[in-house]
């Protein structure tokens, strides 16, 4: 069992960075796959970005690769997605998520999420 707390969301102005943070329970985190998903109102979520447990792949959404980069401190526990350039485009809900490799396809473990507003 993980459980995912999400942290450093905020107002923010466009061209402005942020950073925000997810931090993990348990003594598994450095063998879990970590995700970014975000969703805006009235629309699906959307992947924004993984990285694998030892942090040897990388992966990114569609024209965000440039502007998010994701990263992880398995001694901390944690992952953390810098964005830079924000668009108002990228207010959203900011969700970490998990998934053990070994046993899963797909993210079963989810944050309550950040909210990040980018203002114009």
């Amino acid at each position: 069992q993980v459980q995912l707390v999400e942290s450093g969301g905020g107002l923010v102005q466009a061209g402005d960075s942020l950073r925000v943070s997810c931090a993990a329970s348990g003594r598994t985190f450095s063998t879990y796959d970590m995700g970014w998903f975000r969703q805006a109102p009235g629309k699906e979520r959307k992947f924004v970005a993984a990285i694998s447990w030892n942090a040897d792949r990388l992966y990114y959404g569609k024209s965000l690769k440039g502007r998010f980069t994701i990263s992880r401190d398995n001694a901390k526990n944690t992952v953390y997605l810098q964005m830079k350039n924000l668009e108002p485009e990228d207010t959203a809900v900011y969700y970490c998520a998990a998934r053990d490799p070994a046993t899963s396809l797909e993210y079963n473990y989810w944050g309550q999420g950040t909210q990040v507003t980018v203002s114009s």
